[in-house]
């Protein structure tokens, strides 16, 4: 009788032991070694979520997917939920809609690309603290997780307005931005500056469209001011540019030989400007304003990276960083306006010129 209880008992012992044995071995898999493996084998993700001008805006969202495209590329990643990924907003309301989707989707880090994109981000930021978020082109202060990318439009801008001053023929230039803002008043005042810097007798109309998107009331706006006299437009204004650019591209195939010219924005616009007249290819864009926001993109995507991501800090490009500069494409640029664009640009590098930042208040 005791010799069948000791066995039962240590029967027991040994079935106990090989059972949490068993439980231990697969704890361990779970929470250790499987674990570690698959961190190790999860890519390093990140996403954007567009504003309402769309990926193919052909400015500012489509540069910040092109310096994503880059972060992939360098990083063999694939484009989804295991590599980079955007999120295209059609209206305000999809803001915090994407944010949230791609908070999900479990990115490293987000981009909200546009300042129209700050409330969204800061409210869930403060909900989501172990995530990292990026603002472009505005400022959220009081949040460890969050970077705020930010350029010195007003130099680029500048630069351009150099190049308008000295180029218009009527001495009547204008400026097309797209929703009124601190931010789209550097581009304004900029390029004010640069004009009445080498051409103190040029009048410069500034209006803006209260949109990013509406293409229609940029060609709108385009045809009043090239009708006023104005030969030269540049805008800051996203997917309302696009029709400033049908519009100048309509003028020239009715007049070959009228002077109608439009300064692009954020990347290279001279694709936009090509117009086929009488079976010859033409080009209308003067000149870009490039805002390298792929560069600054892919930068900060490398940053956090390799962890050191700027969360709580303002990062800012301009002439100086390289992440300002005037168009590569200058066929329409003589040389001497162009040695004057180096000058302008060395003398703001060095502090020699102040670009102002606000429009000055008109009496």
């Amino acid at each position: 009788m005791k010799k069948r209880k000791y066995g039962l008992a240590l029967s027991l012992i040994l079935a106990a032991g090989t059972i949490l044995g068993a439980c231990g071995t697969s704890d361990n898999k779970q929470g250790g070694t499987k674990n570690e493996g698959a961190k190790e084998d999860k890519n390093f993700t990140a996403a954007m979520v567009t504003d309402e001008g769309g990926v193919d805006d052909k400015s500012f969202n489509q540069s910040a997917w092109e310096g994503l495209q880059e972060f992939g590329k360098e990083h063999n990643l694939e484009k989804g939920t295991n590599g980079y990924n955007y999120y295209e907003s059609k209206t305000d309301a999809d803001y915090s809609t994407n944010l949230n989707t791609a908070v999900r989707n479990k990115f490293d880090v987000i981009y909200g690309v546009g300042f129209k994109l700050t409330d969204a981000i800061s409210k869930i930021a403060g909900q989501r603290k172990d995530n990292h978020f990026v603002i472009v082109d505005d400022v959220i202060e009081g949040k460890d997780n969050v970077a705020s990318l930010t350029f010195k439009e007003h130099e680029g801008s500048f630069l351009v307005g150099v190049i308008a001053g000295l180029m218009t023929k009527s001495n009547k230039v204008g400026f097309i931005g797209g929703i009124e803002s601190d931010l789209i008043n550097k581009f304004a005042a900029g390029f004010e500056a640069g004009v009445k810097e080498v051409n103190p007798n040029a009048t410069v109309q500034i209006e803006f469209a209260g949109s990013f998107s509406d293409s229609a009331k940029g060609a709108s706006m385009a045809a009043a001011q090239y009708g006023s006299g104005i030969d030269i437009i540049y805008h800051a204004a996203g997917g309302v540019g696009l029709g400033v650019f049908t519009e100048a591209k309509n003028l020239k195939q009715k007049d070959p030989d009228r002077d109608v010219w439009v300064i692009g924005v954020d990347r290279d616009q001279h694709p936009e400007g090509d117009v086929e007249i009488g079976g010859e290819k033409k080009n209308i864009t003067l000149t870009s304003m490039v805002k390298r926001v792929d560069v600054a993109v892919k930068d900060i995507a490398n940053q956090a990276k390799e962890g050191n991501f700027p969360g709580g800090k303002v990062v800012e490009y301009g002439l100086e960083e390289n992440g300002i500069k005037i168009s590569d494409s200058q066929e329409h640029l003589p040389e001497e306006v162009l040695a004057k664009v180096k000058e302008y640009e060395t003398k703001i590098k060095n502090g020699d010129i102040k670009v102002p930042h606000e429009l000055t208040k008109k009496k």
